[in-house]
């Protein structure tokens, strides 16, 4: 009686990759609720977090703005346009952390069966954008009091959604795949996130930066390359229309450098993308 024996080399990776990525949808639905689950399992207020978080952080970034005098729309409720910034910074920091390490913490499947693994990344990205579901409610609450009614202008704002989530998941990509090999990347990201705030309009305006004649044009271009600075600046826009100008080399430069992170994410993560279970 013959006996087959079936090897599995290192590095094997499907040739129909990206159509096994659609017939592995269903892993990738699972792998996000697994993490929503876990997430908020034996907490007191569960998914609330989602939504204190982000409060906590809108009060914060109000009293850096109303303390240093940042500029406000007239007519702009300095709070609303604090909220309008920290929604989206609060999507990408999470989804662009749990990206960079979703290889690392799900380093048991990778070494057992086969699978896009594209989807490990891009469940984090589907977690954060729940929870960005979730406290998105925290500006619509704030719109009601307010009886601010946004313009035609906020039909607009899912292009902006999906910048944001361009945005986390090409650096995130690029940062866990050099994670794999390079550890030190763990104790990047964080830094990364806590600077990245300072350099993003969140507290302050864009215009303050633009329009301000003592700050250098290098130093206006290099903060214009933010990918964020096009994703809040855009989220402004469409909320409260032509309040929010928008400075448009700049923000033309930020959706470029956030097309280019994903191309660059992307093409890296696929080149060594057969090696990781051999290095994990």
């Amino acid at each position: 009686m013959s006996s087959h024996r079936v090897i599995i080399g290192p590095g094997s990776v499907s040739q129909n990759y990206w159509r096994d990525l659609w017939q592995y949808r269903g892993l990738l639905l699972f792998l996000a609720w697994r993490d929503v689950m876990v997430r908020y399992k034996q907490t007191a207020i569960g998914i609330l977090w989602a939504v204190l978080r982000p409060v906590l952080t809108i009060l914060a970034m109000w009293f850096i703005g109303w303390l240093f005098g940042s500029t406000v729309p007239a007519g702009t409720p300095r709070l609303l346009m604090v909220c309008a910034a920290t929604l989206p910074w609060q999507f990408f920091a999470t989804s662009f952390s749990e990206t960079s390490n979703s290889l690392i913490s799900n380093s048991n499947l990778l070494t057992k069966v086969y699978f896009p693994r594209l989807i490990l990344p891009f469940s984090t990205v589907l977690v954060s954008a729940i929870d960005f579901a979730v406290a998105f409610l925290i500006l619509v609450i704030m719109m009601v009091w307010y009886a601010y009614l946004p313009g035609p202008e906020v039909f607009l704002l899912p292009l902006f959604v999906l910048l944001t989530l361009v945005v986390s998941f090409g650096a995130g990509l690029l940062i866990a795949s050099l994670n794999v090999k390079y550890r030190d990347f763990r104790y990047v990201v964080p830094f990364i996130v806590q600077f990245g705030l300072y350099v993003t309009p969140v507290a302050f305006s864009s215009q303050d930066i633009f329009n301000n004649p003592g700050i250098p044009a290098v130093m206006k271009y290099l903060y214009a390359c933010n990918p964020m600075v096009a994703v809040i600046d855009g989220f402004r826009y469409c909320l409260f229309g032509a309040a929010q100008t928008i400075h448009w080399p700049g923000f033309i430069t930020s959706c470029c450098i956030s097309l280019l992170l994903l191309f660059i994410g992307i093409r890296h993560f696929r080149r060594t993308e057969r090696g990781f279970a051999d290095i994990i």
